[in-house]
């Protein structure tokens, strides 16, 4: 099983087009690394390739990724997307998608429902191109293609229903893939506001683990001025702190700690950042876009 990161940013990606915080400030200076918006690519055989989430940028990821180019005429190697959530971030570049000739999206029924009725993304996607639905239920295991399976798992929000679906079951999930062959065990968990025992059970033990990095610290967007919400009340739990997942992931036992969705405002993202170093002397890593990770 192979994973490529399309995206390794927040939404708004970094620098994010309307911030001039430091670490903006040091990325649009071309002394650090830019980063687009968090999705990722998987495949079991480097052929057939499905993504997890579909960002604004996903035009531009595709394209300096040759394994998911065209191979002839208009025949492409995207086989499906898989929804973590219906955030903006994660679903507006299924219309960007709409020139296929059919679309396989899986996805909960509480996020299909606020795609269809609340933003309306997947109603209008269905008048440019066919789209598949599958339902994704969390706990059921869904086979993707020959050698690669997956199950969805509900993660706790604490984010607001901002179409007001009233449907919460199902609306933030996090994806266990596998690979039969190998028994190899990947989770991809952009969003989460809490390491829940639940959560525990699905991430112990696993190869790789790519997590929430959104913020280093919860009242880092307070102490900038940029929100009046911490990390946690924004959905997201912070990388530092007693209680942060710097400091409970170590004891689940995973083979390869990758953050991702960092938050344009991050020290993390910045090589020499005393932030960086503390994640890295913990033995994880911060994602960028293009990284590939083989379990």
């Amino acid at each position: 099983m192979l994973l490529r990161v399309l995206g390794s940013a927040a939404g708004g990606g970094s620098p994010q087009w309307n911030c001039g915080c430091p670490v903006c400030a040091v990325v649009r200076s071309g002394a650090g690394l830019a980063r687009t918006q968090s999705s990722v690519a998987v495949s079991a055989d480097r052929r057939r390739w499905f993504l997890i989430n579909a960002s604004p940028d996903v035009r531009a990821q595709i394209e300096v990724f040759p394994g998911l180019h065209p191979r002839d005429d208009r025949t492409t190697p995207l086989e499906a997307v898989l929804l973590t959530d219906a955030e903006l971030d994660h679903t507006l570049g299924l219309l960007l998608l709409r020139e296929a000739r059919a679309l396989r999206l899986y996805a909960t029924q509480a996020v299909r429902k606020t795609l269809f009725d609340g933003s309306g993304i997947l109603r209008t996607l269905e008048r440019y191109c066919p789209v598949e639905w599958h339902a994704v239920i969390p706990d059921a295991d869904l086979a993707l293609a020959e050698g690669l399976s997956c199950r969805a798992f509900d993660v706790p929000t604490v984010k607001r229903d901002r179409f007001a679906t009233g449907v919460d079951h199902g609306r933030v999930v996090g994806y266990r893939l596998a690979d039969e062959r190998s028994g190899g065990t990947l989770v991809y968990l952009p969003g989460v506001q809490s390491l829940t025992p639940a959560l525990h059970v699905e991430i112990e033990g696993c190869d790789c683990l790519l997590i929430d990095g959104t913020c280093w610290r919860d009242d880092e967007l307070v102490r900038l001025g940029l929100a009046g919400k911490t990390s946690r009340e924004m959905g997201h739990l912070p990388i530092d702190g007693p209680d942060g997942s710097l400091a409970q992931l170590p004891s689940l036992g995973v083979g390869r700690t990758i953050f991702v969705h960092m938050n344009n405002t991050n020290p993390v993202l910045l090589e020499g950042a005393p932030e960086r170093r503390t994640v890295e002397e913990r033995g994880m890593e911060v994602a960028v876009d293009g990284l590939e990770v083989q379990v």
